[in-house]
């Protein structure tokens, strides 16, 4: 999974990338570079399975960041574009924290406003890539058009309507071999977006957008402070007197999993206790894959123990003796939090 971050400058994006991966912006970096990092899906399950088993090792899932060059209003340098057609979801950091000390470049803090001229430039930019390509068909088609080109072009009609009239393409419905004939194209606004307010400690909250299906509120100034308390029971402490029951990183990395119709799947032994992502619905073939590809070719069955039976137990030897380990074939579909142990042969 790719999440790339987007947003105006002053927004509070390059705080949220520093907080998520742990990586310091370069003090020499360009405003056209994307940066990278990688950051750790904090899961309580894995913590209960490594206080269990006491591995070597403690593995989470882990999210690919990438830190987009900034938005500007207006600005035909859309140096961010092709860096987030690659990702395989939008976190677009709307500011909504005043601070007298941060300026804003429209001149004042307006989320709302900042939310619907960030979501213009996202189908903007779909838009003119659409019309570029229509015009391109255009004039090749006076040689004639294969069948996969006339569906290409009905499909990107389609976008053109739904785009012009303020629509983003992730809500035109579009039949599997509609979208492939258009998916080459990387077009934005098909892409989940989780839109991300930056509010201050007082809205943290209280604020319009906490129950909005696709919004997400986080406050980097007290995720900076959670960061810096080394004992957990003072970060516990700290977020309870907030009223959170857990850090806004952890909550937006789930957040981000659900909007990507992702789950987590668990390994385990003395070596090491490991999280792996799968998306929902796979069978265990595929995610045996994810641990290696001679896996998923070789495959023989699934020994699958439920996350709760496991740690009931109290170990893999104990839920084993009260036969609760299940031998699973090819068709059966991971379920969120089996730990899995995979037979195969090469």
């Amino acid at each position: 999974m790719k999440i790339g971050i987007l947003g105006y400058t002053q927004s509070g994006k390059k705080s949220l990338f520093t907080l998520l991966t742990t990586r310091a912006i370069p003090p020499g970096r360009k405003e056209q570079e994307s940066i990278e990092g990688v950051a750790m899906v904090r899961d309580p399950r894995v913590d209960m399975l490594s206080k269990l088993v006491q591995p070597e090792r403690t593995r989470y899932a882990e999210t690919n960041v990438v830190l987009l060059p900034d938005l500007e209003q207006g600005s035909k340098d859309r140096y961010w574009l092709e860096a987030a057609r690659r990702c395989d979801l939008l976190c677009v950091v709307v500011r909504a924290f005043v601070s007298e000390s941060v300026y804003h470049p429209a001149g004042s803090v307006d989320a709302e406003r900042d939310r619907a001229n960030l979501e213009a430039e996202l189908l903007l930019a779909d838009l003119e890539l659409v019309e570029k390509r229509l015009d391109r068909m255009s004039k090749e088609k006076r040689a004639g058009q294969t069948p996969a080109q006339v569906m290409e072009e009905s499909v990107l009609v389609k976008c053109r309507e739904t785009l012009e009239a303020g629509g983003a393409l992730r809500d035109l419905t579009l039949e599997e071999h509609q979208a492939k004939a258009i998916r080459s194209l990387g077009l934005l606004s098909m892409l989940p977006v989780l839109w991300t307010y930056n509010v201050d400690d007082q809205h943290i909250t209280d604020n319009p957008w906490r129950d909005q299906k696709d919004s997400f509120v986080v406050s980097c100034l007290i995720e900076q402070e959670i960061a810096g308390l080394q004992d957990e029971s003072e970060r516990r402490e700290y977020m309870q007197s907030l009223g959170l029951e857990s850090s806004g990183l952890d909550r937006l990395n789930r957040a981000a999993y659900d909007m990507l119709g992702l789950m987590s799947f668990y390994t385990v032994g003395k070596d090491e206790v490991r999280a792996w992502t799968i998306r929902k619905g796979s069978r265990a073939p595929e995610a045996a894959g994810k641990i290696h590809s001679d896996i998923e070719r070789g495959f023989i069955r699934a020994d699958i123990i439920k996350y709760d039976a496991f740690v009931a137990a109290g170990g893999e030897d104990a839920v084993r003796k009260s036969g609760q380990e299940n031998l699973r074939g090819k068709e059966y579909v991971i379920e969120d939090g089996d730990i899995a142990h995979f037979r195969f042969n090469v």
